[in-house]
């Protein structure tokens, strides 16, 4: 039985998805496009169908959940499983609402279209992110937040614009790029700094054939590493323009009052910043570390098992400010003197990273699996 290829894109810019939905409904015979929208108020749900250049459906609905990406899955996958049933499509575009990961979205469809999942017709063939690279430096190393564009989905939603562009070209297999690179050569370098190492850069849709994304085949493994924090590494990119990536890494803890202290200073406007780090208070506990648009989100992920604990962060920007986060890395850090005194007189003590991540659990070895 052949399956019918699916193509998930994802956006940040509503003008650039609505011009590559148009595109591929228009001039690919054959495919289905499934475009969805969330509406900041009230939270509503709208699916298009459009089949060449046609809307044939156009539904709302209540947002059912908080969470944008369950409403979504819940919603695509019997849609598109009805209609290849139905024999109304050779391939499958799901164009998610502007804003919207694909990580979470990809991951589901990987599990729905593996036999015997409600979509085993359906083969994942390539995920892609559209972006513009003519407001790409802005987008990564700004302040706005997708609520700041009526771009959020929900009038709480400060999810910051940088974020949700940077989860989307560091996932995706494909990015296809809007704008030339010679008009915007620090951006185009940028660009190349923060997505996957092994994604693959296209010109925009409008000068790419569809069917050399539909001949793709997406790994959801190999995606899943791309978006781990504990393996994050620079990967290239050209510095001749003013863009940089440097990794600040150590064996050792980062000492928890001093990283509460310097926080700020690590984690400042105009950079991206991702990784993992571990500390004397949670020596088990792998601790990552997300910073964008000018919000950090700190959380947990699982123990280090069998994986020796480590900090690293992999922090990308422009311009001066490379050596003065090195060396507040290193003073956060605990130094080699400090680390040869050992656990003991932490086990026990305070942790001022309760605040960030809640009351911690006392492991008394290890856990089983790397995290």
């Amino acid at each position: 039985m052949t399956r019918v290829p699916l193509v998930v894109l994802s956006s940040i810019d509503p003008v650039l998805r609505e011009a590559a939905v148009f595109g591929l409904a228009v001039d690919s015979a054959g495919t289905t496009v499934l475009r969805y929208d969330i509406s900041e108020d009230p939270g509503e749900l709208r699916r298009t169908v459009i089949v060449q250049g046609e809307v044939v459906e156009d539904l709302r609905a209540p947002l059912a959940h908080a969470c944008a990406s369950c409403a979504i899955r819940e919603d695509a996958i019997p849609v598109m499983a009805s209609l290849v049933d139905r024999g109304k499509c050779d391939s499958l575009v799901l164009a998610l609402p502007v804003t919207a990961e694909s990580h979470g979205v990809s991951r589901t469809l990987a599990r729905a279209t593996a036999s015997p999942g409600p979509l085993c017709q359906v083969r994942l063939a390539s995920v892609g992110a559209l972006v513009d690279v003519t407001t790409f430096e802005e987008d990564l190393l700004g302040k706005d937040r997708v609520c700041d564009r009526g771009l959020g989905f929900g009038q709480d939603d400060e999810r910051p614009i940088a974020g949700a562009l940077v989860e989307q070209v560091s996932h995706a297999d494909v990015l296809l790029v809007h704008g030339h690179a010679p008009t915007s050569p620090r951006a185009s370098d940028l660009l190349d700094h923060v997505r996957a190492a092994d994604g693959v850069r296209m010109a925009s849709i409008h000068e790419t054939d569809l069917r050399t994304l539909l001949r793709l085949s997406h790994d959801s493994e190999r995606a899943d590493a791309r978006m781990d924090p504990v393996f994050a590494r620079p990967h290239g990119g050209s510095m001749d323009q003013g863009a940089w990536t440097i990794e600040v890494a150590t064996p050792h803890a980062l000492h928890p009052q001093r990283l509460v202290n310097s926080v700020e200073s690590l984690a400042i406007p105009g950079v991206r910043s991702f990784g993992a780090f571990w500390t004397p208070t949670r020596p088990f506990t792998v601790c990552t570390w997300d910073a964008a648009g000018g919000q950090l989100y700190i959380g947990e992920r699982g123990t280090w098992g069998r994986i020796p604990p480590r900090s690293r962060l992999v922090i990308t920007g422009v311009g001066d400010g490379r050596e003065a986060l090195m060396e507040t890395f290193r003073l956060v850090s605990l130094s080699s003197q400090e680390t040869e005194r050992g656990l003991g007189e932490w086990l026990g003590a305070p942790d001022p990273l309760d605040s960030w991540l809640g009351a911690r659990e006392i492991h008394s070895a290890p856990g089983d699996g790397a995290a």
